[in-house]
């Protein structure tokens, strides 16, 4: 069971005021990978490989400081906790600017591994503080909310920094190619290079700001330390680990695969576009189509769950739109299967909402851990694309596209239909 400090009823609006600030901020920064991938291609003459490491970098950081996480929350509590995976959030931001006046790429992948260590706390802390602050019942409802915001700001993330770092790239990349001189074309990539220096401050303040707004705001504490209550009002026995609750360790691996799809439909689709022979100025706003779809996937997910819809049944119809939009994109070319791509926006939306409440149903004490496992399974995200760009190397673009995300839509059908089931492990 969890409590939360009493509020009156104005003041409990302010919770989620709050931490959908918050999403929208990490959804900005976390939305900003669309862009970089491209950017850094060509500011570090990179290969599709090389460049789909700036996803590596940053969703490996949570399978690392996910666990750490969940014992500074311990120490720190919720708001603190939040306030400090903004700070180091900052830090990492701040790290791009030397990394661009160097026009070094491990230092870039270093920056964006500092982020992704901010929000492994920050993640590790809100997901589970908007799940629990009101009935488990409606949870996905309350986490749809939070999406809006995060995709809203992740839909205007990729539009805004490709509009300050990307302006004209084609342009750039078609000069680049042509100028034979080292010297010449190193000053034409370190300037833009550079472009991210300015945008990166910038995010670096608002970050500092919003910690410190978070240290003072009048969020109240949740204690997950108590033992679960049953329907019936007994208390729950814990069990003798969070390893044994099967709809946990189930459920990692489910938000394991769905991250994973989740970033090759957000942030891999330029890439893919790219391979199709798009040029790099039709390419770089890819990202944000398909933000837009997740956030119309979102308000359907506000208005059906659990009015209309439970949420293992959202999540089950999710994975089935998932399967028929990813063979879509693979039997179709062109614009066409790009749309298909960015469709899957809307099929993934009401994957997260529903998987995270399903996976931490019952654990009572051990949900700040059962948490922090969960958010190492965001690290899906440094391992999908990097399957896909394996794949694609041996075997082109679409074939990879199919094999690397359907299997991962299939998975998540079955969490939805059995694997949720809160049954101990033997």
């Amino acid at each position: 069971m969890s409590t939360v400090t009493p509020m009156s009823s104005k003041k409990g609006l302010n919770p989620v005021i709050i931490i959908g600030a918050l999403f929208f901020v990490f959804g900005f920064v976390t939305w900003l990978n669309g862009t970089l991938i491209p950017f850094l291609q060509l500011a570090c003459e990179l290969t599709t490989s090389q460049a789909l490491l700036v996803t590596f970098a940053f969703y490996m950081a949570y399978f690392f400081l996910a666990i750490p996480s969940s014992y500074i929350l311990k120490v720190t509590g919720f708001k603190k906790g939040m306030a400090m995976g903004l700070i180091v959030m900052a830090v990492g931001a701040l790290v791009f600017v030397p990394a661009a006046n160097m026009r070094s790429y491990p230092l870039f992948l270093i920056g964006l591994f500092v982020q992704g260590m901010g929000l492994a706390l920050l993640q590790t802390a809100s997901n589970p503080y908007i799940t629990i602050v009101g009935p488990i019942e409606s949870a996905a409802k309350r986490i749809s909310i939070m999406g809006i915001c995060n995709k809203v700001a992740g839909a205007l993330s990729p539009l805004i920094l490709s509009a300050l770092v990307l302006n004209g790239a084609q342009a750039i990349e078609d000069k680049a190619k042509t100028i034979t001189d080292h010297v010449q074309r190193n000053v034409l990539l370190s300037e833009l290079a550079q472009r991210v220096i300015t945008p990166y401050i910038i995010i670096a303040i608002v970050l500092f700001v919003l910690a410190l707004l978070i240290i003072y705001s009048s969020l109240p504490e949740i204690n997950t330390d108590e033992d679960e209550v049953g329907d019936d009002g007994n208390v729950v026995a814990p069990k003798a680990s969070v390893f044994s609750y099967r709809n946990l360790n189930l459920g990692v691996i489910c938000l394991f695969l769905y991250v994973g799809v989740e970033v090759m439909a957000g942030d891999v689709i330029g890439t893919y576009g790219k391979s199709l022979g798009m040029s790099l100025d039709q390419t770089k706003i890819f990202t944000s189509y398909t933000l837009i779809s997740m956030v119309v996937g979102y308000i359907i997910g506000i208005i059906c769950i659990p009015k209309y819809i439970k949420q293992e049944k959202a999540l089950m119809v999710s994975a089935i739109v998932g399967v028929l939009f990813t063979v879509g994109a693979y039997l179709t070319t062109g614009y066409t299967s790009i749309v298909f791509i960015a469709l899957l926006g809307l099929a993934n939306s009401l994957m997260w909402p529903a998987i995270f409440p399903l996976a931490i149903k019952g654990l009572g004490r051990y949900t700040k851990i059962g948490s922090a496992l969960l958010v190492m399974g965001i690290s899906g995200g440094a391992i999908i694309p990097q399957v896909y760009a394996l794949l694609e190397h041996n075997m082109g673009s679409q074939p990879a596209l199919l094999l690397s995300m359907a299997p991962c839509y299939l998975y998540i059908l079955w969490y939805g239909l059995s694997g949720h089931k809160t049954a101990s492990t033997k």
